[in-house]
């Protein structure tokens, strides 16, 4: 039943689609939010997946598809199985990602034996990844380089490892804490020229903002602090899983300089 409570939550309402949604039909979601790609956080908007769940069924099953009863019912009851199943993850409010939500769509249409919608939906959803893929391909060939002081020394900054530094530190907290918004809010934070001090302080900062969506970061901030730390004493790069071996060579050099 579309009305039907979640076990243990307020009942989800109907989902409009998106020309019919209503601030009440909305309000029931005001504690839940979409991470999308590119790290900024959204509302979350139930009617966009009946939206995305309609171009699927209408790629499968042509414009006409639009008028059917049969159709909308289903994506009716498809969006109202997303979204219960969502809810369930995070029953007092919180943040999904774009690509959780869409896996919950392609599930949800399997397990409906809706297989050819699904397949269409999966082909789009590659197609979709493949163009994005490309575009930010282009944009880093585009892009001038962001350039910091290290050393001081003036260098291209190497964003690959500013990446693999934070996604270390996220590494293992769980689905919600992800590097991406971390390293999204990071780079809005850089200028030409930064010292790499900074750059890293940047990225603490940025961790930290995220602790309230997510209690994880705040151990990914203090991984990072421990970057900054380890960096300071060694002279070096040294990551978290290199710090082991590192540490057994280090100890003994630090005991006898005293």
């Amino acid at each position: 039943m579309l009305h039907e409570a979640v076990q243990g939550q307020s009942p989800v309402a109907p989902v409009a689609f998106e020309s019919d949604a209503t601030p009440s039909a909305q309000a029931n979601f005001q504690s839940y939010q979409i991470i999308r790609r590119n790290g900024a956080v959204v509302a979350f908007e139930p009617s966009k997946i009946s939206v995305a769940l309609m171009k699927a069924f209408l790629a499968v099953h042509g414009t006409s598809g639009a008028a059917s009863a049969s159709v909308r019912e289903a994506v009716e009851q498809l969006t109202q199985s997303v979204v219960r199943a969502l809810l369930r993850s995070r029953p007092s409010g919180g943040t999904f990602h774009i690509e959780d939500v869409q896996d919950h769509v392609e599930l949800g249409l399997m397990r409906g034996g809706h297989h050819e919608v699904a397949r269409a939906y999966v082909l789009y959803r590659e197609r979709r990844a493949q163009e994005r893929a490309s575009h930010v391909e282009t944009a880093k060939a585009a892009e001038p380089q962001l350039m910091v002081v290290d050393g001081g020394q003036r260098r291209a900054l190497d964003l690959g490892a500013l990446s693999a530094l934070i996604q270390s530190s996220c590494a293992g907290l769980g689905t919600d804490v992800r590097h991406e918004p971390v390293l999204a809010e990071t780079q809005r934070n850089l200028y030409d020229g930064v010292p790499m001090e900074e750059v890293y302080k940047a990225a603490i900062l940025a961790a930290r903002t995220l602790i309230e969506k997510d209690p994880g970061y705040s151990r990914a901030t203090a991984r990072l602090l421990m970057h900054t730390i380890r960096r300071e004493i060694l002279g070096e790069e040294v990551t978290q899983e290199q710090m082991q071996e590192r540490y057994a060579e280090y100890f003994p050099r630090y005991i006898k300089r005293g």
